[in-house]
């Protein structure tokens, strides 16, 4: 789609959203010619009830295309799933005494008109690391959750009706970008007690914002984040009453306040109809190319330049630094002195269980990055803060 094309798209979202409709000049540019196109990005980024919504509200669904209202029953219904299971799974660990904290998904949906706009695939909750073993006993001997695993900074389980969850103890993972270590590892000291609750945690809303950005951030740098955490930005920049100056503050200490202006800039763009500089046109373009979680060859660029170049990159691929590989493989973390032997397993893994024609593949594509794409994607790092 063009750049009008794409103004569309966007103000088909925003109308479904803001509840108003297009103005005449959007009407102009739409045409049933489009739909195809729109639907197939929609659905790539995970917004396809949002934008059914919004063709909806303008009468733009003919007969011939009705199914499309499908889009908005299938979220609903996604939803529904999803909040029965994040209710019952808030009050038993309320009633356990365990200290929780809500994060992503669960928590921005109740600033959209309807909590259904906003679908995710999990339910994820923070706990303290030291009740973590608890909780993790309570819902599977108790309420039937199955274990999956634990992971690096989380535990994986699916409820009895098979909705994914993520129990994190841990908001300090692998991967988080500049400063957000220092900000996120003292979670537990900015939230509040939910009213009529004594266990049910909080983030002001400073922290719901930066750890909102980091995340994105976080995912940006691994591949791309996807159009949602730029509507989810959008929507937390419109709430009446916010402290924006500690919202900022918070993003400075943590080094994300550049990249956190570049998003701002960027969703103005597409819901405010601001123009495009040099930059936001980059960030679209890396973000429509990634969709919902991004993709390899935008996270192989990203990384070579994080690496320092080709080389250091590959050499990356082959030695993972300790304070990298000690997130796969938690047990270094008290026992540094296993490092070379985590390494080798790791090795074996990419071998004999099915990675190395990925990893190959990786390798190559990192060989064949020109110079001028190098340089390129260095400098659109440095402008977004990155």
């Amino acid at each position: 789609m063009n750049s009008d094309e794409m103004k569309v798209f966007f103000a088909l979202l925003r109308s479904a959203i803001e509840g108003n409709k297009l103005n005449s000049e959007e009407l102009s540019d739409y045409s049933d010619n489009l739909l195809a196109d729109m639907i197939k990005l929609s659905v790539k980024h995970d917004i396809s009830q949002i934008l059914a919504l919004g063709l909806k509200q303008n009468d733009l669904l003919s007969s011939e295309n009705k199914q499309i209202e499908n889009y908005i029953i299938k979220a609903v219904f996604r939803y529904e799933r999803i909040r029965c299971d994040y209710e019952n799974l808030c009050n038993v660990l309320e009633r356990a005494n365990i200290s929780f904290l809500p994060l992503k998904g669960s928590v921005i949906r109740k600033y959209y008109p309807e909590p259904w706009m906003r679908t995710s695939c999990d339910i994820d909750i923070l706990v303290r690391e030291e009740d973590s073993e608890k909780a993790k006993s309570i819902l599977v001997d108790d309420n039937g959750y199955s274990f999956k695993g634990k992971g690096s900074h989380d535990l994986s389980f699916f409820t009895p009706s098979n909705i994914h969850v993520e129990l994190h103890y841990d908001l300090v993972e692998d991967g988080r970008v500049n400063q957000c270590t220092k900000i996120l590892k003292n979670i537990w000291d900015n939230v509040v007690i939910r009213n009529d609750c004594e266990h049910w945690c909080e983030m002001t809303d400073e922290m719901f914002y930066f750890y909102h950005i980091a995340h994105m951030a976080k995912h940006f740098e691994d591949g791309g984040c996807g159009i949602r955490p730029l509507i989810d930005l959008w929507i937390l920049d419109k709430i009446d009453g916010v402290d924006v100056n500690k919202r900022n503050e918070l993003l400075e200490k943590g080094g994300l306040l550049k990249f956190a202006d570049c998003a701002r800039k960027l969703s103005k763009v597409w819901f405010r109809n601001e123009e495009h500089d040099l930059v936001t046109k980059q960030m679209e373009d890396y973000i429509l190319r990634g969709g919902v979680y991004g993709n390899s060859e935008n996270r192989i660029m990203v990384h070579q330049q994080k690496k320092g170049g080709r080389f250091k990159y590959a050499l990356s691929k082959i030695f993972i630094p300790y304070n990298v590989i000690k997130f796969h493989y938690p047990i270094l973390q008290k026992h540094r002195w296993l490092t070379p032997f985590m390494q080798v397993r790791r090795w074996c893994k990419i071998i004999f269980c099915g990675h190395l024609k990925r990893t190959t593949k990786e390798l190559q594509y990192n060989s064949n990055i020109t110079n001028e794409d190098a340089v390129k994607m260095q400098k659109f790092l440095n402008d977004i803060g990155l």
